[in-house]
C-alpha cells in the first residue's frame, strides 16, 4: 500500500509498504480504507522538524518518520474490524490513534470512530472529528449562558469554539487573532473580532469588559497562558486547549490565586458520544460545510497541504488532504 512519510523537515515523501493484516487486528480496532483527512495543529510541530507528544515515542516526546505519520484526523470505510459496533463497509469519522493517518490503509482504535451523514463528502465530514473536540471541551466548563467569553486564537478550533460557546448561549462572544477573521466572524458567531496579539487585547482590557470564560485555542507555545490568566474576569474559568509543545510553562500563580481563578485542560474522551453530537450539531448549522474546509488537497500533494498550514492567513481555514 501506500504510504507518505517525512523524510526530514518541511519534506514528504510516498513510499510503498506492506499492507496490514486484518487477521491480526488487536481487540476493538478496525482496519480502515482512508477517503480524506485534515491537518491539525498539533500534526505540525512534527512537519516542522519539531518534538511533540507522540504514542509511539519509547520517551512519549520525539520527533517520527513513521509511515502515515503526522495526521489524526480521519474519514475512512472499514474494511475489516475487531470492534462490535464498526462492520466492513461502513463509513466514519474520527481518529487515527496511531496519527498516522496520511495511508492508504490505517489500523486504529474502533472506540474513537462513529458513523457520519453519508451524504456528506469526506472532505466535509473531516470537520466532525474537531467539533467533537470542542464539543467535549466547551461541556467542562458548565453553563455558559448569558456569560461574556473570549477565544484566544480564530485559526479552524479556535472558530469551532466561538460557534459552539454561541451556540451554549454565551451572550458575546469575543475572538481574538493577529490574523484577521472579520471575514468568518458572523458564520461562527463572533460578535467583537480582535485582530491583535493576545497580550496587546489583554492590557487594554477594562475591569468592565473582562470575560468570564477565556479559551486558549492556539497551543505550541507559551505566550498565550499568560494574556488568557490577565484577561479573565475575578473568579472566571480558563480553558487552555492548545496542545502545549513544552512539558513546563511558566504560570503567573499570584493573578491564578488573587482571581480567584479555575484552570482547565485535557483531551476529549468519549469519543463516539461526542462524534454522534458532532454530526447532529452540523445537520443544526449546515452554514458550517461550506465556510469550514476552505482548501482540499490531493494527498500527492501533502506538502503543500501542510506548508499552507504552517502559515495561516485570511480565508484559509481547515485544510484537507483528499485520499481518494
Amino acid at each position: 500500500m501506500w504510504a507518505q512519510t517525512l523524510s526530514g523537515p518541511y519534506r514528504f515523501e510516498q513510499v510503498e509498504i506492506a499492507a496490514p493484516d486484518p487477521d491480526r487486528l488487536p481487540p476493538r480496532h478496525v482496519l480502515l480504507a482512508t477517503r480524506a483527512g485534515a491537518i491539525c495543529g498539533s500534526d505540525l510541530p512534527n512537519f516542522r522538524g519539531g518534538l511533540w507528544p507522540h504514542p509511539a515515542a519509547e520517551d512519549g516526546w520525539g520527533a517520527t518518520r513513521a509511515p502515515g505519520f503526522p495526521m489524526h484526523e480521519i474519514v475512512g470505510e472499514v474494511v475489516a474490524s475487531r470492534h462490535p459496533d464498526h462492520s466492513p463497509g461502513d463509513l466514519v469519522v474520527g481518529w487515527a490513534s496511531m496519527f498516522d493517518g496520511i495511508a492508504e490503509l490505517v489500523v486504529t482504535d474502533g472506540d474513537g470512530l462513529a458513523g457520519y451523514d453519508a451524504g456528506l463528502p469526506p472532505t466535509t465530514a473531516v470537520l466532525l472529528q474537531p467539533l467533537a473536540c470542542v464539543l467535549y471541551a466547551v461541556e467542562q466548563l458548565g453553563d455558559v449562558s448569558g456569560r461574556s467569553v473570549a477565544v484566544i486564537g480564530q485559526g479552524p478550533i479556535g472558530l469551532l469554539f466561538s460557534s459552539v460557546l454561541k451556540d451554549r448561549g454565551a451572550a458575546r462572544v469575543t475572538g481574538v487573532d493577529p490574523v484577521d477573521r472579520s471575514d468568518v466572524a458572523q458564520v461562527f458567531g463572533v460578535d467583537e473580532t480582535v485582530t491583535a496579539r493576545a497580550e496587546r487585547w489583554a492590557g487594554r482590557l477594562s475591569d468592565a469588559d473582562r470575560p468570564s470564560v477565556v479559551v486558549e485555542a492556539v497551543g505550541h507555545q507559551i505566550s498565550t497562558l499568560a494574556p488568557a490568566l490577565d484577561a479573565v474576569a475575578f473568579g472566571g474559568q480558563v480553558l487552555y486547549f492548545g496542545v502545549p509543545d513544552d512539558p513546563i510553562y511558566p504560570f503567573d500563580m499570584m493573578t491564578f490565586l488573587r482571581k480567584n481563578l479555575t484552570l482547565r485542560s485535557g483531551v476529549a474522551l468519549e469519543r463516539r458520544r461526542v462524534l454522534a453530537d458532532a454530526g447532529s450539531y452540523l445537520a443544526a448549522h449546515p452554514e458550517l460545510r461550506e465556510s469550514y474546509v476552505t482548501h482540499v488537497h490531493p494527498v500527492a500533494d501533502v506538502q503543500t497541504a501542510f506548508g499552507a498550514a504552517v502559515a495561516p492567513r485570511p480565508g484559509q481555514l481547515k485544510i484537507a488532504v483528499d485520499m481518494t
